[in-house]
């Protein structure tokens, strides 16, 4: 099983910023592009378990949080993981960590990270995900011990959602 080392809008956010825009979230294509990196590595996924840190969901959440409307490309990508039912429908939900530590990717503070948490829990809810609650204190517990492996299914291909709202990676 392999989990991506960023989640893609940290991707996006970085190559922009290598390429010297300082702020590339306040573009009108920002979100498209996340979507767009999110379903190239979706597709170029292999393996019986496949986990995901982000889904479209939560860039959902992120264009919610922005106050960007929700674009065609993002919607369709929606509707597109809804109908196929490309995630399971119980997603990790990863708890704050009880802090946010600023990043030249992440530039929210730690009240804004709690209501952004709020913004992906309400996200994924409305699209029909059941939350797997993970304390961040059991976080670096489960990763040493394999738990959350022991959670995935055993047969088939399964694509999981694993979410970290206060974007602390």
């Amino acid at each position: 099983m392999r989990i991506r080392p960023c989640p893609s809008s940290t991707a996006v956010i970085a190559q922009a910023q290598a390429l010297g825009e300082d702020q590339p979230w306040t573009r009108a294509s920002f979100i498209d592009e996340i979507v767009a990196l999110q379903r190239q590595r979706e597709l170029e996924a292999t393996g019986p378990v496949q986990v995901f840190d982000r889904s479209p969901v939560c860039t959902h959440a992120l264009a919610t949080y922005l106050g960007w409307p929700v674009s065609p490309t993002l919607a369709a990508e929606l509707e597109r993981i809804t109908s196929e039912g490309v995630y399971e429908r119980q997603v990790f939900f990863v708890r704050n960590l009880g802090f946010c530590e600023p990043t030249a990717a992440r530039r929210i503070s730690f009240q804004e990270s709690l209501a952004f948490e709020r913004i992906h829990e309400d996200s994924y809810r409305a699209f029909g995900y059941e939350l797997v609650a993970i304390p961040a204190s059991d976080l670096a517990s489960s990763r040493r011990h394999g738990e959350l492996n022991d959670r995935a299914p055993a047969e088939g291909t399964h694509r999981m959602s694993r979410i970290t709202a206060t974007l602390s990676e």
